[in-house]
């Protein structure tokens, strides 16, 4: 029993390290900023523009300044799988290589914008903040796997808003945003096998959670001070969020019938074992400004700020198996993202936008691994809008993303190595 505890213990809490830090697809540890492709195009500087209904999510002031009913709607493309990992002695040694399977994950936004007076104006976003996934190939040879071979994370903001005019020039903008979310988590089981001395898979171990929900809250104003120059402030609200879930275990067998039977006798296999953790999405505030220097010429430069530090550690309860219970430390930091963006207007109906961004990583190098191979990255963008018809517009958006090459020489699990990781993102929304 007492190694059966001690066992079960190494895997609910490598799996639960995994739900909190898992590679994100984009935005500094595991956040998503890409939910509209007219702001991403502009790598995503929009918070003093906000003149879309997309406002919901950059920067709700801005809803203040619709007049007529509007909705929009669009996905993001992202390719992952472009990360890729070389060992360092002693463990696991530089001979040891990695990649990370290629995967598609397509997050959505949707809006409504409807005005109910001359100064007040109702707003409904669905946005997907926090989406992300990694899966490592070769998962029976990977020197990784035993941390993680795939961990998945989904979230869906449900937020209705209410914009308020309060002057020709001054909007501010309230929501509740009701998030809805769920975590899937795999990695395997180590065991020394008494026959060879050898360390032999003897499980998969898989996390699932339950879907559960929680409440927050973002606000924002927007000051369009004369036609040329604008300015705004969005803040949206750090949102925790409590999981039950279950962990279940299937046996691999190692062809050695006595050490099979054994482990099959000492790990509860094809069952659930029952846990409950939480993670606390982080909250964020952003400024910017905006100045038009021609009729066809519009810069943009913004600062977010992500208040990761409130990510110190992790709680894992588990009151079957006192043994499973566990806090874990973190220790994440603050971080910044410096964002600039241009639109030009084209001889004709199109608008081409440029932006660049800088991303701060919050994580420390003892997390640094399979999990999360974090880093500072740069993105670089583009994208291209113009109408379809007299109430019908197209936005598209193309971002690339760079991290900057990363080692880890103290990593808390002893698995040190150097990741090397970029990404592409696709998107496109229609406005009606």
């Amino acid at each position: 029993m007492k190694v059966s505890g001690l066992v079960r213990r190494k895997i609910v809490v490598a799996l639960l390290m995994a739900a909190l830090v898992t590679l994100p697809a984009q935005g500094a540890g595991f956040s998503i900023y890409e939910q509209g492709n007219k702001a991403t195009g502009m790598a995503n500087a929009f918070t003093a523009q906000a003149d879309d209904p997309s406002a919901m999510f950059y920067n709700v002031g801005g809803l203040a300044f619709f007049d007529e009913r509007e909705f929009m709607a669009g996905v993001t493309f992202m390719f992952l799988g472009d990360s890729d990992f070389k060992g360092v002695a002693p463990f696991p040694g530089p001979t040891q290589t990695g990649s990370q399977s290629d995967q598609i994950k397509v997050p959505i936004h949707a809006y409504w914008v409807e005005p109910i007076s001359d100064d007040w104006v109702f707003g409904l976003a669905l946005t997907t903040p926090f989406v992300l996934l990694t899966e490592w190939d070769d998962p029976d040879i990977w020197s990784g796997r035993f941390l993680s071979t795939k961990a998945e994370i989904n979230t869906i903001d449900v937020n209705p808003n209410i914009g308020w005019q309060v002057t020709d020039n001054l909007g501010l903008g309230f929501g509740v945003a009701l998030r809805i979310s769920d975590f899937e988590l795999t990695n395997r089981v180590p065991v020394i096998n008494p026959f060879t001395l050898m360390v032999d898979d003897v499980a998969e171990a898989e996390l699932g959670s339950d879907t559960e929900t929680d409440v927050g809250w973002n606000f924002g104003v927007q000051h369009r001070v004369n036609d040329r120059f604008s300015w705004g402030f969005s803040y949206r609200s750090k949102v925790e969020i409590e999981y039950g879930g279950d962990v279940e275990l299937t046996q691999i067998l190692t062809g050695f019938s006595e050490f099979d039977d054994l482990i099959a006798a000492t790990l509860p296999f094809d069952q659930g074992v029952p846990i409950r953790t939480s993670i606390e999405f982080p909250d964020l505030a952003s400024v910017g400004v905006a100045y038009r220097v021609s009729p066809a010429f519009l810069v943009e430069a913004d600062i977010n700020w992500t208040g990761w530090s409130s990510f110190d550690e992790m709680v894992i309860v588990s009151q079957d198996d006192p043994t499973l219970s566990e806090t874990l430390e973190f220790n994440w930091d603050d971080s910044n993202t410096y964002r600039a963006g241009v639109t030009w207007d084209v001889r004709g109906p199109g608008e081409w936008r440029f932006g660049a961004y800088y991303d701060e990583t919050p994580q420390p190098d003892e997390s640094v691994g399979p999990i999360l191979p974090d880093a500072d990255r740069v993105g670089i963008s583009a994208g291209y809008g113009r109408p379809l018809g007299k109430r019908t517009n197209l936005d598209l958006s193309l971002l690339y993303i760079k991290f900057d090459e990363r080692t880890t020489t103290t990593n808390m699990d002893n698995f040190n190595g150097t990741y090397e990781t970029s990404t592409i993102l696709f998107g496109a929304t229609i406005g009606w």
